[in-house]
């Protein structure tokens, strides 16, 4: 298991290069100049203009910007932002824990409900448990976050006034309360991201199962007089779980990407917000640092799906 682990390591280090190599050259190569408000700004003279961009190299060949990056990330230094002169990595620590914790729960949500449902809508098809999941399943997958976030937003805060519109990073209360606080502000983007992927989740259980239960071993676990909970549990969920976690890890990094608009909806200081005001004010600092880190999780859950495999399925091995 250690050797496979550091040998997929050392697989993904030229991975990451050439997809840095990449970003990298086509941001530098991009129209937009982080400097262009100072450019319009009469108060500013052009060489001030000239020194700021000689100073942090805007000016050097694309090959030498890549180089002075790349070795400053591999000391622990990710550059600073052109626009909030504040460090990229401080900047993605102030933004990361809360996407973690909102893309975090909705997951687990979206697989609390796209498990149970997806395998009961299997071992009844046809059913009406099985139509009325399929059809919510469809409908739940057709509309966009966008749409259902603004759902939310009309019924829940507008209507019923049960909970805040909008995400605040700082809540003026202690104890139980701010618990209260944060879980009400939170519930919605939560949920909207959830349903979202428990609708889609929801189809793939439902398909897996259906092919595994019809195979030879499981009508020999009932022959031997097995109860059908424990044929289901035992030995059709576990191996028919196996295309899911390759859809769940795969998907996963997408899923970052996919709550910008959710983080924009409900206007949550993440790291989708960083990225949409970096990539409109041409900072191109955090927009590398941000595009990379995503890489890093493909690269990353990738791997986890891999392990998960063995756990799974006893017959793959670890060469």
């Amino acid at each position: 298991m250690g050797n496979y682990i550091l040998r997929r390591l050392l697989i993904a280090v030229p991975s990451l290069l050439g997809i840095s190599i990449v970003l990298f050259t086509v941001l530098a190569l991009a129209p937009g100049d982080p400097f262009e408000e100072l450019a319009t700004n009469p108060n500013v003279p052009p060489e001030v203009r000239m020194q700021l961009r000689a100073s942090l190299g805007l000016d050097d060949p694309v090959w030498q910007r890549y180089w002075h990056w790349l070795t400053s990330m591999l000391q622990g230094d990710w550059g600073f932002s052109f626009i909030s002169r504040l460090d990229v990595d401080t900047l993605i620590w102030q933004r990361l824990p809360v996407t973690i914790a909102v893309i975090g729960l909705s997951q687990l949500v979206a697989l609390a409900i796209a498990l149970p449902v997806g395998v009961l809508a299997a071992v009844k098809p046809y059913s009406w448990f099985d139509r009325i999941a399929s059809t919510l399943s469809f409908v739940g997958f057709s509309l966009p976050t966008f749409f259902t976030g603004l759902l939310f937003i009309l019924f829940f805060s507008i209507y019923l006034d049960w909970f805040p519109f909008v995400f605040q990073s700082e809540i003026q209360a202690t104890g139980w309360a701010w618990w209260v606080a944060q879980f009400k502000q939170s519930i919605m983007p939560i949920m909207v991201l959830g349903l979202f992927q428990a609708a889609s989740w929801m189809r793939y259980v439902r398909s897996s199962v259906l092919d595994v239960v019809r195979l030879d071993y499981v009508t020999t676990a009932r022959s031997k007089g097995l109860k059908e909970r424990v044929v289901i549990m035992k030995h059709v969920v576990r191996n028919a779980l196996i295309p899911v976690v390759t859809l769940v890890a795969l998907q996963m990094p997408g899923i970052f990407g996919g709550a910008i608009v959710t983080e924009q909806i409900f206007r949550i200081p993440g790291i989708g917000s960083l990225l949409i005001d970096s990539i409109l004010r041409n900072d191109t600092p955090v927009i590398m640092a941000v595009t990379f880190v995503f890489a890093i999780l493909v690269v990353a859950f990738n791997l986890i799906a891999d392990l998960l495999y063995g756990w799974l399925d006893p017959r793959i091995s670890y060469r």
